[in-house]
């Protein structure tokens, strides 16, 4: 199966490297896909605009939706669990930075202790909202939401900022702790491996990974003036790499020729 980078791309730090990521089986791709949607939902929640506002609406009903698909809750709480059991264990190792291992670990219990608080009917509130499921129905429509389909909708729109911004921001809440308890692990994963500097042959790169270890996430840092993107494709235990060269709008991207030097993480 093929698939393309799903994260978009990001500078670094050093402003000179473009970084995309690829999740390696289902649970990740929910979790990057949320991570998405909550940093989306937060940005346009400090916007003060009628068209930011439309865009948190979106991106909250999107984080709903996916909410609403099995134990979303359950899971990050049992991974949660998972990590702080670790990350427990760790402190009986020598050479470890103390302090820092204290503030993670603290930082997880926390996340935890709060998604624990909300009950697994936390979306419920949500979910009986008429204002939001009206637009939520009418969103699959093109152009649906605009003023003589939504009145209430449109009339909402044109409140106070700081009206609008406090609706979000109760809305938001009920999503936080399961969005934050996501951004929590992810980071924890990405952090948990070092770059390894590779080498693309003629725009291709395959690696294969041990059968009994489960990689969840492909990184790949490249630098920006290359002009390149990579495509991704693979599962737990193998993958490939092609760097393709954009140009123009109406053409086919196609694969350069030319060897790429990048840096790979698989955590």
């Amino acid at each position: 199966m093929n698939q393309a980078a799903e994260a978009i791309p990001q500078q670094t730090s050093s402003e000179t490297l473009l970084l995309y990521e690829q999740p390696l089986n289902e649970r990740m791709r929910t979790f990057l896909r949320l991570e998405f949607l909550y940093d989306q939902l937060c940005y346009h929640g400090e916007q003060s605009s009628g068209w930011s506002s439309r865009g948190s609406i979106a991106s909250l009903l999107d984080v709903v939706a996916i909410l609403s698909r099995g134990d979303i809750r359950g899971d990050v709480l049992k991974e949660l669990e998972r990590q702080i059991f670790l990350l427990d264990r760790l402190q009986e190792t020598d050479e470890i930075d103390e302090v820092r291992l204290k503030e993670v670990l603290e930082n997880l219990k926390l996340l935890h202790q709060k998604l624990i608080s909300v009950g697994p009917k936390y979306l419920q509130d949500l979910r009986d909202n008429e204002f939001l499921n009206a637009i939520r129905h009418r969103s699959s429509i093109p152009g649906g939401t605009c003023a003589f389909d939504l009145p209430e909708y449109s009339h909402w729109l044109r409140q106070s900022y700081e009206r609008r911004s406090n609706d979000i921001g109760l809305w938001i809440e009920t999503v936080r702790p399961l969005c934050e308890s996501v951004i929590g692990l992810l980071w924890l994963l990405r952090n948990s491996k070092k770059s390894i500097n590779q080498i693309a042959t003629k725009g291709v790169f395959q690696h294969s990974m041990p059968r009994d270890i489960q990689s969840l996430l492909v990184r790949v840092r490249l630098p920006i003036d290359l002009g390149l993107y990579p495509e991704i494709s693979g599962g737990h235990h193998r993958f490939s790499i092609r760097f393709m060269k954009w140009e123009k709008g109406e053409l086919r991207p196609t694969q350069t020729i030319d060897d790429v030097n990048f840096e790979l993480t698989v955590c």
